[in-house]
């Protein structure tokens, strides 16, 4: 008995809907449009446009996440409406009616197979997009350390300047301020303003910032608080730009650059004497699971008695501790993070006191949005710049990056901790009173003295 999906008047909607809803484990929460204008799905959803029988092929050799991303990515997928509400949609259906992605069976794979050759989309495996990391080597050698900050950071300099602000800041912002004059750069500075007063910096202070990023923090510092700085990136773009921006500020009498992994830092030339102050904005995601206590346990040494620690570092539970297969393989490949807790009892661990924790969670919404907008206002800059499947790559990426903290799977906070001394005391003030004072105005009406070393430029994680 044929069943209406074997007519010969079915389209391929109606011949892919049984898979789907096999492979789901319940109908699809989005609108599907086939390449021959065949579609299935709930007609008040967002639209998902099957453009080729590659994106078929594609979800047979590579099922579940990767492979529907892979598929987005080279435009054999698209979402013919907002992407976000695209992934609003179907996070919404799996946590509503507990739909989930593909976990095949063989006899499923073989029946979807099976759907695929009468439509058509049977053949080799599609070639991986170029975008996609390709590591070898120990996990966390310094050698596939280098080679995995490499594929994230050093993209190229001009890339980055063209989706960041003119901070160059490219970790999450501090968004004290509302309305039109109130900007992404803006944010930006009030973040690095509050991490130096968290750190209690002062003229001739001697920070350490590990993963300075494209110097934003390093800069600020120097610039405005008059600290002397040695920064630190494993990114080589990363490291000539900070050079640059050093030079053109003059502050070669503050500030140290030096391109090398975080396990060398004892080797510095500057190393001796203890550091005031130790900073790692969003670069402990990094480092790594089994590597993470001796991690801790270099920030406690590299500090003098009194001396403060600032982690700014993202989190998530034990499910995706990487950011899932995507994240794992186009954008920080070996990531890993934690929950929250456990970063504090590591710091602890290595005999830091922990004194403040603020989340930042919804603060990373509106800093990863502000980017999303960027790219798609300069999305002809983009793809003439990297392509369209690395800018596609990016679209997904920080679409799927503001969901995940909006929905509070990732997370993002400052930990704040000292080395206490040899009597227990700490050196900190009894209240947080001053900290936020004057934060949240624009730049150039009032709220915050220019560097006078001139415009502001970028560090990040």
């Amino acid at each position: 008995m044929n069943t209406f999906a074997d007519t010969p008047r079915a389209g391929a909607a109606q011949r892919i809907a049984p898979v789907v809803e096999q492979f789901l484990g319940g109908p699809p929460p989005v609108r599907i449009r086939m390449w021959d204008g065949s579609e299935t799905g709930p007609e008040d959803a967002p639209t998902v446009h099957v453009r080729s029988r590659r994106a078929l092929r594609r979800l047979l050799w590579q099922p579940g996440e990767l492979g529907l991303a892979e598929a987005y990515i080279t435009g054999d997928i698209d979402i013919a409406d907002d992407l976000g509400d695209g992934l609003r949609a179907m996070r919404r259906a799996s946590r509503e009616q507990g739909l989930g992605l593909p976990r095949p069976r063989v006899a499923d794979r073989l029946r979807a197979a099976g759907t695929a050759l009468r439509l058509g989309a049977v053949g080799p495996r599609p070639p991986v997009p170029a975008a996609r990391a390709g590591l070898s080597g120990a996990l966390h050698s310094k050698a596939r350390d280098r080679a995995a900050i490499s594929h994230h950071y050093d993209l190229s300099n001009a890339f980055y300047s063209l989706l960041l602000d003119e901070t160059m800041a490219y970790s999450c912002g501090y968004w004290t301020g509302t309305g039109p004059e109130y900007g992404p750069a803006d944010a930006q500075r009030d973040k690095l303003e509050l991490i130096c007063r968290k750190l209690g910096l002062r003229p001739g202070a001697r920070l350490l910032d590990i993963g300075c990023g494209w110097g934003s923090l390093t800069l600020h510092a120097a610039g405005r608080h008059g600290v002397r700085v040695t920064a630190v990136t494993l990114a080589r773009e990363q490291a000539a730009y900070v050079r640059g921006q050093v030079a053109e500020r003059g502050l070669e009498d503050l500030v140290e650059v030096h391109c090398r992994d975080y396990r060398d830092v004892p080797g510095l030339p500057d190393f001796r004497g203890g550091y005031d102050a130790v900073s790692t904005v969003e670069m402990g995601e990094h480092v790594g699971d089994a590597e993470y206590p001796a991690f801790t346990a270099l920030l406690h040494s590299v500090l003098r008695p009194g001396g403060r620690a600032l982690v700014q570092q993202m989190s998530r539970g034990s499910t995706a501790p990487g950011g899932g297969a995507f994240i794992e393989s186009y954008i920080a490949p070996d990531m890993h993070m934690r929950p929250l807790g456990e970063t504090v009892g590591l710091l602890e661990g290595a005999g830091l006191e922990v004194r403040d924790v603020e989340s930042m969670r919804e603060h990373y919404v509106l800093t990863v949005e502000a980017w999303h907008r960027t790219l798609e206002e300069r999305w002809p800059q983009f793809t003439a710049l990297v392509g369209e499947e690395t800018a596609r790559v990016w679209r997904l990426y920080l679409v799927g990056g503001a969901l995940a903290f909006e929905e509070r799977r990732m997370g993002v906070d400052q930990i704040l901790s000292v080395r206490p001394g040899a009597e227990g005391s700490a050196g900190m003030p009894l209240t947080r009173h001053g900290w936020y004072e004057g934060l949240g105005r624009p730049a150039g009406r009032g709220g915050r003295a220019q560097d006078a070393a001139g415009p502001r430029t970028g560090a990040g994680r």
